[in-house]
């Protein structure tokens, strides 16, 4: 079982930046694959970018691609989703989910899922 837990989310201006972190807790952080999703008000939630359990690969949403950033420190249990130049299409509560194989973009692929973040940028 793992525990995942989101912060740093909050209000910022249009051109702004904010760093998302996921602390997990429970078992080996170092065995899952992260992924970062966002949802919208009404809206699906869709797939913003992962990072490998191991080597640290990347992937991201073609959307977010050159603009967000995501790490993970291993021995602190976290994941980091640095986003810049926001923009507020952006705008979404955004959660953190731990995985083990399958599509990255899938939502059923990941087993733990945090609480979310809420991000809002303004125009």
């Amino acid at each position: 079982q793992v525990q995942l837990a989101e912060s740093g989310g909050g209000l910022v201006q249009a051109g702004g930046s904010l760093r998302l972190s996921c602390a997990a807790s429970g078992r080996a952080f170092n065995a899952y694959d992260m992924a970062w999703f966002r949802q919208a008000p009404g809206k699906e939630r869709i797939f913003v970018g992962a990072i490998s359990r191991s080597r640290g690969d990347t992937v991201y949403a073609d959307s977010v691609k050159g603009r967000f950033t995501i790490s993970r420190d291993n021995r602190k249990k976290t994941s980091f989703l640095e986003m810049n130049s926001l923009k507020p299409e952006d705008t979404a509560v955004y959660y953190c989910a731990a995985g083990l194989e399958g599509l990255w973009s899938v939502p059923a692929r990941y087993l733990y899922w945090g609480q979310g973040s809420q991000v809002t940028v303004s125009s």
